[in-house]
């Protein structure tokens, strides 16, 4: 099988699992991780590309999991991660991975910010080395090994 018709399968796969498990992940630590995830992806290359900015975006508001949060709420904590990053991509990374690492305890809630990561950053077609790297480090800010998802 292609790699693109895995890496789609992938993403289906794990939207699927989110989805089945929407009214579980309904915390504000699992919203804020949420959030903080999306942002490390959308500026895993050290910029923040407009274009970028609004595809993911555009994919939180439609994300079926992520409507139990307000839009407008989970748009502003979403740039709000996003400009710590601009601002200092390297600090920055440091005080969003902290934010990512508040849903450690709780392993649904964990697994679920890990697969957002990944259904964001598979979501053009496209999870490259990048983005995978800094899912990879949100893997190890909530104690679950990368190899789980094959990072």
């Amino acid at each position: 099988m292609p790699i693109w018709d895995r890496l789609r399968t992938s993403t289906q796969t794990m939207q699927g699992q989110l989805t089945a498990k929407k009214n579980e992940l309904k915390s504000g630590a699992f919203r804020d991780a949420s959030m903080a995830v999306c942002a490390l992806v959308a500026a895993a290359d050290g910029t923040i590309d407009p274009a970028e900015r609004q595809r993911v975006a555009s994919l939180i508001a439609t994300n079926e999991v992520l409507t139990n949060f307000a839009p407008d709420d989970l748009h502003r904590r979403f740039d709000g991660y996003l400009a710590k990053l601009a601002q200092d991509f390297a600090l920055g990374k440091v005080s969003v991975l902290q934010e990512v690492g508040k849903v450690k305890k709780k392993p649904t809630e964990a697994r679920a910010v890990i697969q957002i990561g990944i259904v964001i950053g598979g979501a053009d077609g496209n999870f490259d080395k990048t983005e995978q790297a800094v899912v990879r480090e949100a893997c190890f800010a909530v104690g679950i090994s990368p190899d789980e998802f094959d990072l």
